[in-house]
């Protein structure tokens, strides 16, 4: 049987072999809004949304999320993460809120996939949390800021 090398060229989905990478620092930004009526934005910003302290649930969704990403996206290699973040960013004037992952790890291969899956997750914890009070809420430009770390080196978005 022939050793798969790098493509399967049958359409076969396959885990990328990272054995020959070096173990290096890696660190990962992910970004995305939520788009929301003023009324959703106040509650939020106030804490009087009925299901509660909204950031907070948001964040620890978040960082779940970042801890399940391999169980979520079935190629992603399991990774021990040494740090996960997330923070929220108010602007009134749109309204919105921005969240930002920040993940970090010493592995072989990069975080990208946990930043991205742990800010869209916080977003959408956000929408349910808020759902009730608008069901018209938007996310959108959700993208990876920044990735550092591995054979590629940097990426800035």
């Amino acid at each position: 049987m022939a050793t798969l090398t790098h493509l399967d060229t049958h359409g076969n989905a396959i885990m990328v072999d990272v054995a020959e990478k070096a173990v290096t620092k890696r660190i990962a930004i992910a970004s995305g809004r939520i788009v929301m009526n003023n009324e959703a934005f106040l509650a939020i910003q106030g804490g009087t949304v009925p299901k509660g302290d909204v950031l907070a649930c948001s964040r620890i969704a978040g960082i779940l999320a970042v801890k399940l990403t391999p169980t979520l996206i079935p190629l992603c290699h399991t990774l021990l993460i040494t740090s996960a973040k997330l923070d929220f960013e108010f602007f009134p004037e749109v309204p919105a809120v921005q969240a930002r992952c920040i993940v970090e790890t010493t592995a072989k291969t990069g975080v990208e996939m946990e930043a991205l899956t742990g800010v869209s997750v916080a977003l959408l914890t956000i929408y349910d949390c808020c759902k009730a009070i608008d069901r018209g809420m938007v996310i959108e430009d959700v993208h990876l800021e920044l990735k550092d770390g591995g054979t590629h080196g940097r990426y800035e978005a």
